[in-house]
């Protein structure tokens, strides 16, 4: 066991050990709520080195233990050769380069699946509905009530509150048009649609 600390405060891989020791006190902070996995978007670009889709500190994190545990590795079997001290050194020059590239590698192929957990886009807001028709599942709509079901454009569907002030036909199973929402309130106002004057139609 001796030799794995030795190795791990030694050249190369006591270069990864101080990034370890970073990325370890990271993640206690995010545990007790002192840090977000986002915290570094903003500031990183990992599209670049083809890490993007997952936050900075998730793919850093691997990236820096993956290195980390390939050099210290790397660093037992070379000790164990007992190899000149000279020639040691210079293949633990290699050895540093070699884990950051073979730890990339890994990195980029794991960070593909976990994207899946981390989507890019945010998710819906009620304002996208506003232009989209609806179909009225109250048998009333007035200025104080209603209700109906519109569908997203993902396919789901939702039931919103709804309200017109013109007194317009709008009863159960007619067909409205969300033309506008009211963020005080928290519902749509809503108009009759007629789809023969829909000029998609």
């Amino acid at each position: 066991m001796g030799e794995f600390w030795q190795a791990a405060a030694t050249f190369p891989t006591v270069s990864f050990t101080a990034a370890l020791v970073v990325v370890a006190g990271f993640w206690l902070l995010v545990l007790v709520g002192g840090a977000d996995t986002d915290s570094f978007d903003a500031d990183v670009d990992t599209d670049a080195l083809s890490l993007g889709g997952v936050p900075v500190s998730v793919s850093a994190s691997l990236l820096i233990v993956l290195s980390w545990f390939s050099s210290l590795t790397g660093s037992v079997l070379l000790a164990r050769t007992g190899w000149p001290a000279a020639s040691v050194h210079l293949l633990g020059v290699a050895l540093l380069f070699a884990s950051l590239v073979g730890s990339w590698r890994l990195t980029r192929a794991l960070v593909r699946p976990l994207a899946k957990l981390f989507p890019d886009e945010p998710g819906p807001s009620l304002h996208d509905f506003v232009g989209s028709t609806c179909t009225i599942r109250t048998g009333r709509v007035d200025a104080e009530f209603g209700q109906a079901e519109v569908t997203a454009r993902d396919g789901s569907s939702a039931v919103v509150q709804v309200r017109q002030d013109d007194g317009g036909p709008l009863g159960l199973g007619s067909t409205g048009l969300l033309y506008a929402y009211d963020d005080a309130g928290e519902f749509f106002w809503v108009a009759p649609f007629d789809a023969a004057l829909d000029p998609r139609g």
